[in-house]
């Protein structure tokens, strides 16, 4: 039998190296939406021969972080203004009916969860590491969601995961560059759980609606994702 032995964990291939590397720059923002992915000077950057970038870039079009065209190459995967209000529509309808369900929480301890993601948050801003960021994000709202006990809700979320993060490295782009910074960014976060922990829905639907990308959807139609 080959292959790594039974219970070794088998270490990452060259091809998910570089996907993860390019991945983690689409989401801290140093790749942005309609950026070609031009072979000659990512295997310069990275040190890489072509089959295995070719490869990752693939595995990024699989995930919907990257597009590939014939004659245009790879680029960075575009989101046009209906792209984005409609994964943040449905975001915030699925978000509504998780509060509805999940509010007041009666069992404090569920909030530990979001508590120490919100903890990670910090310590990411701190490090300016911004596309680990937009992951805890991802997973800070993800366990917003688990708190109304219902799998199929957080199966339909977890469905948007790649659209959704690419949604979030936009927002926290354009916020950083015209509205707040990384720490602002998590203490806006920090205050939307203390809604939460204090159990009145009607406030926990208000900051959700005054908490999400409004700023973002409001500039996307003027400039065209």
């Amino acid at each position: 039998m080959t292959g790594a032995p039974a219970g070794r964990i088998a270490p990452p291939s060259m091809v998910e190296l570089i996907a993860e590397e390019l991945r983690r720059r689409i989401l801290a923002g140093a790749l942005r939406p309609g950026d070609r992915l031009i072979e000659e000077r990512l295997t310069a950057d990275l040190g890489v021969s072509r089959p295995p970038l070719r490869e990752a870039l693939r595995l990024l079009q699989q995930e919907g972080l990257v597009s590939i065209a014939p004659r245009r190459g790879a680029m960075v995967m575009e989101l046009s203004a209906q792209d984005v209000h409609e994964i943040l529509t449905l975001r915030s309808a699925l978000e509504r009916l998780a509060v509805e369900l999940a509010i007041p929480v009666t069992d404090p301890s569920l909030l530990d969860e979001p508590r120490a993601i919100l903890d990670a948050m910090r310590r990411s801003a701190q490090k300016e590491d911004r596309a680990e960021l937009v992951h805890l994000g991802y997973e800070f709202h993800r366990s917003l969601i688990t708190l109304a006990g219902h799998r199929r809700l957080v199966d339909i979320y977890d469905s948007l995961y790649r659209q959704l993060v690419l949604c979030m490295a936009m927002n926290l782009h354009e916020r950083e560059h015209h509205h707040e910074d990384l720490s602002r960014h998590v203490e806006r976060h920090r205050e939307l759980l203390d809604v939460i922990s204090g159990g009145d829905l009607q406030a926990v639907l208000d900051a959700f609606a005054a908490h999400g990308e409004r700023s973002f959807m409001e500039r996307r139609p003027d400039q065209g994702v």
